[in-house]
Parts: structure tokens; sequence; C-alpha cells
């Protein structure tokens, strides 16, 4: 019997914990994610923040717990299942959400920002991930498993070497992992939101039209198409369609969404080989190199708007 309209991406009788939830995105994919029919677990390390989060969805008929603890810790992280499980009788979706912003350059970041941000983006969706995988892989039927990316980790950005690296990081993360829990029918991929928060707030170039936003003014069509800017709802649709059934066969993916614009990236891939009989020297290399190889190179960073229209 085919599906009804909408049928496969309802989420009713699941169960979702969302870290950093209190507000923005993470908020967005809690009340998206209930508005499915998921009951879910509200994680923030703001109380305030997270219980108006599980109030929005339970004045809306909906089922929420919450939880106030950084992430990080395996002792959160299993707090988080714990509470899922308690609550709710199971767990079938996690959103690793949650982390810490610290931007600096190189040359004046110190060791604790680095830290704090790797433990809170990085760190957290480990310990947060391994704590569904175990928890899902007991109770059997699969789940599924999002970790939040961001352009950053796909084409570097200035001032933004932790953070950069910890949304690298967890690309590759989600890809391991979706070849590690395969046979456990848990689909593990990465979500690339891009919209107008507090985040994008700092940037310069979207400082004026943040603050439009924030007045309740309409985002011009160029930024939500150009520059895949919109509001945080904007982005939850893909975090419900990948947590829903209508996504059981896509796993180890990075898929963006944001404004009017969703993204498929490609997986890191080999530009060209060359073979050197007796192997290389430096002036062999060099010689490759400006014989071709140049020709293929990326330039770092990601590529204009008017060249990916």
């Amino acid at each position: 019997m085919n599906a009804t309209p909408g049928a496969a991406t309802r989420l009713d009788g699941r169960v979702a914990v969302v870290t950093g939830a209190g507000r923005s995105l993470g908020q967005a994919y809690a009340l998206a994610l209930a508005e499915a029919g998921a009951a879910v677990v509200v994680n923030d390390l703001d109380g305030s923040t997270a219980d108006a989060t599980t109030e929005l969805i339970r004045s809306s008929g909906g089922r929420a717990a919450t939880v106030v603890a950084p992430v990080g810790t395996a002792e959160t992280a299993q707090q988080l299942v714990d509470t899922a499980v308690g609550e709710f009788g199971r767990l079938d979706v996690m959103v690793a959400n949650a982390g810490a912003l610290r931007d600096r350059v190189l040359w004046k970041m110190s060791d604790e920002e680095f830290d704090l941000v790797i433990s809170s983006h990085l760190r957290g969706a480990f310990t947060c991930g391994r704590a569904a995988a175990v928890a899902m892989r007991e109770r059997g039927g699969g789940g599924r498993i999002l970790l939040i990316g961001s352009p950053a980790g796909q084409f570097g950005s200035f001032g933004q070497t932790n953070y950069a690296a910890a949304k690298a990081g967890l690309v590759a993360m989600a890809r391991t992992w979706s070849l590690e829990l395969a046979r456990d029918n848990i689909t593990v991929n990465t979500v690339i939101p891009t919209a107008l928060s507090p985040m994008t707030a700092t940037i310069p170039a979207y400082a004026q039209v943040y603050e439009e936003f924030l007045q309740g003014h309409p985002i011009p069509a160029t930024y939500r198409r150009e520059h895949a800017l919109g509001a945080p709802a904007d982005v939850a649709p893909l975090v419900v369609w990948l947590a829903s059934e209508a996504a059981a066969g896509v796993t180890g993916q990075a898929i963006g969404l944001g404004g009017d614009r969703l993204t498929l990236y490609s997986h890191p891939d080999v530009l060209r080989t060359l073979d050197q009989d007796g192997g290389w020297s430096p002036e062999t290399i060099d010689g490759a190199w400006h014989g071709g190889l140049d020709h293929q190179a990326q330039h770092s960073g990601p590529r204009p708007a008017r060249e990916e229209a």
C-alpha cells in the first residue's frame, strides 16, 4: 500500500534528542521534530532557554523533556540517552547540534579557545553519537544520527581554525559511522545549515539583513538563493526528512539547506594521479605541477555566489 502524502516523513512514536536546542537552529530542529510527531529531549547549557523550547513543544500538544548540561562528556551523553529512554521508552534520533564559538586568527588563538570549540562540537558529537549508537544497537530496529556541520568545515573560514577543523571532522566522522553502523540500520548524515542567526550576525556582510530579519522584515530573495540564507526554520525540514523513514537509504552524506537552496556536497575525491618510474624527486614533482597539475588545483575557500548559481 502506498503511503499517504507526508506519511513517510512523519515521526509519530519516535523519540529524538537535540543538543543545543534552546535557541536559533537547535530550537528550530526540536520544534520541527516535535511537529512531525516525535517526542524530544531538549538539551542546552542555558536552562531558561531549554525550558522555553520544552514549553513551546508541550503547549502545542507535543511531548518533551529538558536536560540542562554542557555537551562533551560521556556523562552528559549518557544522561541524554537515559532521559530519552526513561521518559519516552526509546531513542530513535540523535541530533548533535551544540557547540561553542571562539573565533580568532591562528597566531592569536589560545589553547583554551581551541580546546573549548573542539570539545563542544567534535567531542560532544562523538560522545553523543557513541551513546546513541550503543542504545540503538541494543534495542534493534535502526536509528538516525545527525551531525550538524557548517560551510566552514567544507571550505575553511578565516579566523575559525578551531570551528572549521571541528566541522570538517564531523563530516569524516559521519562517513565513518555510516560504514560501521550500516548493519544495524542506523544511518548517519551531516547537515550543513546556513541561516540568519547570532552566528551569521557577526559577519559584517550579513549584520544589516539579520537586524532587519529580527524586526520582522522578509529576507530578500538574493540572500535566500545566492547566499542560501533564510530563517533557522528553513533548515529544519532537512532534519525531519533525514530522521524519517523516507530517508532510510540515505547515509554518509553531507547535505546543506538554507533559505531556498538545497545542496548536496561531494565526498573528497582524487583529481588526478601520475606515476613516475623509480619514484619522485623535488624536481620531477615541480615539473608535474607546472606541467598540468596546477590547472586542476582547487582554490581555497567557497566559490563566489555567481559561480554557484
